[in-house]
């Protein structure tokens, strides 16, 4: 072997040892290099895992736990949930006179950020600011037709905001005359929401009994309050998906649930009562300028109040035009006060139930009586002297019903108050009654027996006495009083009646008749002289109670008051007339409040045809009395047509010649109220007032009534109301097509039969 291949070999011999070395040393890295990559892949798996155990957990509370909040709440995001508001229950009178009803109004409501509009500009015109200009007009046109604040208005408009709410509760014509002018302007982003406002077609007819609905809206006084949850119904709601500029989402799913119409109330109230109510009312509040004034009117056989009317009074339509206190105070059920003299009849009641007098017993009045050391002095200050206790009644007197009180003693007059139901609110359907106000029994002294029995330290509402004096009128029993009739469905089918309620029997039919023929005498010849009304038995008391104050009693404050019944031998009506602070030289129960009474019951009694009684005895020493205008074609009773939808003269001669007094508020126009309304009893020469107003409307016209019209008269009138006159028969007319009472276009065809009048044997 030779040197050089012995030096080649040893050259080979080294490299490959360096070779291997080398190779060695990489494979002791490739070792440590996967020993490592193997933890980071274990790390990496485990961290992974980690977070994949994370990402379901948390997946898991948003789908399982949260699903169901963030998804109501992404809807809420994207939809559109608008509540609907239902139709309220319309209110009726017990003749199904509408007394509150609705009518439609829309809410006006704007997308600033996508209200346009269009406009066409000439060469030359800078179409960016003729635009803007336009834009600027229109939203100053906008508040001016819906009486809004022009600077807010401007700022709501150019605001960012999706949707704005304009105004609310805006009648037909606004919403006609805004949508003329947008479609002028040819603008876009203003839209309507359909609803509706309450309405009070009466005016304030029976505004405290009714009460109002606010702009909220909610319910506030009277019966509006007290059956809000009935009347209301239930609210709908419209669910729709919008975008972001508030328009609805095209191919999305619309949720409509629609609203429950509230329920229709038929209260007890007589529209036409009422009206007399309200009309002597109105006469009381001329003359003595009260501080308030009350009139109820009760049937006492079953509680029903058929009317209640109060001074001051307001217009629920427009109730904000009126003061707090006008609107939140209704004195029948509120106001408390001594009753005075009419709470004798009361205490009389219990003095001849228990026996602790006879009707017969004699009694002295001297002017005065001394108990604990007080005088209690008779109003006539020379006195009565020696008199039947009948006598005592009929003159109101003081010293006589103080010695009754005594006779009778604490036990006995404490539990004929609470039985007769002072003390305690009496349970009528309005809000806030009062419970009068009654010294406690434990409490009373010898002195508190004798002023209570005269009226005297007891606080009473005018409620809880006509509601005592009906239990005098049908035979000792008290009943509850209510408003409420029956409840309909918006179909107006009876879903139920209400009955009456007795509460309790105070004092026998017996006692009942006897306190029945005592307070006859007071109408024909005591202190109610002034009450009596011509044909019917009237039974009543007067009374004039001075006003307490914090020092004993105020000098010329007086509550003048009857309370009274009639016809006597079967009672219709129980009324009680409360006027508080008359001004002026009368004051007197028997001169103030017994006048209303007569002409009130008189007209009511007349209306009810409750027939007259020609064998009852004459009034003595009868009082002069305002003397009525001579009747029109005789005695008897008439009925009343209805002359709404009439020009002036048309209802002025219909009614003269049906044998009424029209009494004409407004010279021009047609007619579109009356009181009493059309189809009423009334006795012959009675007062009909009309109200005339402006022209009919210029879309729709009122269907008069034709009954009782000539073919000459009838077409008069549907010529000047621009209706198609049809006539079928001859004669007098007798039915027609459309009904009275109806809106309908003009031009619309109106047939009216006629037939000859029925001769009279």
């Amino acid at each position: 072997m030779t040197a050089a291949t012995c030096r080649k070999i040893w050259e080979y011999r080294a490299w490959s040892g360096k070779w291997a070395g080398y190779l060695s040393h990489k494979r002791g890295e490739r070792v440590s290099a996967s020993i490592f990559n193997k933890k980071r892949i274990v790390f990496l798996t485990i961290i992974m895992t980690i977070l994949f155990v994370v990402m379901v957990f948390r997946l898991s509370w948003l789908q399982l736990v949260r699903g169901e909040e963030l998804s109501r709440k992404a809807t809420d995001v994207r939809a559109s949930d608008e509540v609907v508001e239902p139709i309220r229950g319309v209110i009726y009178d017990r003749n199904h006179v509408e007394l509150a009803g609705n009518y439609p109004v829309k809410t006006i409501y704007a997308n600033p950020d996508i209200f346009s509009v269009r406009v066409k500009t000439e060469a030359g015109e800078n179409k960016q600011e003729k635009e803007r200009a336009i834009k600027e007009k229109t939203i100053k046109q906008i508040a001016s037709i819906l009486s809004l604040d022009e600077g807010q208005t401007i700022s709501a408009m150019n605001s960012k905001k999706a949707f704005v709410i304009l105004k609310h509760k805006v009648d037909y014509d606004t919403c006609q005359k805004l949508t003329d002018m947008l479609k002028e302007h040819k603008a876009s982003g203003i839209g309507f929401i359909e609803g509706t406002r309450r309405s009070y077609p009466q005016g304030s007819l029976a505004a405290h009994v009714l009460g109002f609905v606010g702009m909220d809206p909610s319910a506030r006084g009277g019966i509006e309050r007290s059956y809000d949850s009935q009347l209301n119904g239930t609210p709908g709601r419209l669910v729709a998906e919008k975008d972001a500029t508030g328009l609805e989402l095209p191919q999305t799913k619309s949720t409509y649930i629609p609203p429950v119409p509230g329920k229709n109330l038929i209260l007890t109230i007589d529209s036409t009562i009422q009206y007399y109510v309200e009309r002597e009312l109105d006469k009381l509040e001329q003359t003595y300028k009260p501080s308030r004034s009350s009139i109820i009117v009760m049937d006492p056989a079953t509680g029903e109040i058929l009317a209640m009317g109060a001074r001051p009074t307001y217009n629920p339509a427009v109730y904000s035009s009126y003061p707090q206190s006008t609107w939140d105070f209704n004195p029948a059920v509120h106001f408390n006060y001594e009753p005075g003299s009419t709470f004798k009849m009361f205490v009389a009641a219990m003095a001849l139930e228990e026996g602790t007098i006879r009707e017969t017993d004699i009694l002295n009045d001297p002017g005065y009586i001394v108990v604990s050391g007080i005088k209690i002095r008779c109003w006539d200050w020379g006195g009565h002297g020696l008199q039947t206790f009948a006598e005592g009644v009929m003159n109101s007197c003081n010293p006589v019903f103080a010695e009754v009180g005594l006779r009778s003693g604490k036990r006995l007059l404490y539990k004929y108050i609470n039985g007769f139901g002072f003390g305690k609110p009496t349970g009528i359907d309005l809000p806030g009654e009062e419970g009068g106000l009654v010294i406690p029994e434990a409490k009373a002294s010898e002195l508190d027996l004798a002023t209570m029995s005269i009226g005297q330290s007891v606080a009473v509402t005018p409620i809880q006495l006509v509601t005592a004096v009906s239990s005098l009128a049908n035979g000792g029993y008290l009943i509850k009083p209510r408003l409420i009739r029956a409840m309909e469905d918006p179909g107006n089918k009876a879903l139920n009646s209400y009955q009456p309620q007795v509460v309790r029997q105070v004092v026998t039919k017996g006692t009942s008749s006897q306190i029945n023929r005592i307070l006859q005498r007071v109408v024909l010849e005591g202190t109610a002289k002034k009450s009596y009304v011509e044909g019917y038995a009237v039974a009543g008391k007067t009374g004039t109670a001075e006003v307490p104050g914090q020092k004993g009693y105020k000098a010329d404050k007086y509550v003048s008051s009857f309370a009274g019944f009639a016809p006597a031998e079967n009672p219709r009506i129980a009324v009680l007339v409360m006027v508080d602070d008359p001004k002026g030289e009368r004051y007197h129960g028997g001169d103030v409040a017994a006048p209303a009474f007569q002409t009130l019951a008189g007209d009511t009694l007349h209306y009810l045809n409750a027939p007259e009684n020609p064998d009852l005895p004459k009034q003595k020493n009868a009082p002069k009395t305002e003397e009525r205008p001579a009747s029109a074609g005789g005695s008897g009773l008439v009925r009343i047509p209805s002359v709404l939808g009439f020009p002036v003269e048309e209802a002025r001669n219909f009614l003269v010649e049906s044998g009424l007094r029209p009494d004409v508020v407004g010279k021009q126009g047609l007619i579109h109220d009356q009181k009493p309304t059309g189809g009423s009893l009334l006795k012959r020469g009675s007062v009909v007032s009309i109200w005339a107003g402006g022209s009919t409307p210029s879309a729709d016209v009122l269907v008069p009534d034709f009954r009782g019209l000539t073919i000459r008269r009838a077409g008069i009138i549907l010529q000047g109301l621009d209706l198609d006159f049809r006539s079928v028969g001859s004669g007098i007319a007798v039915g027609q097509t459309p009904r009275p009472g109806r809106r309908v276009p003009r031009g619309t065809p109106v047939t009216v039969e006629f037939a000859p009048p029925k001769r009279q044997n």
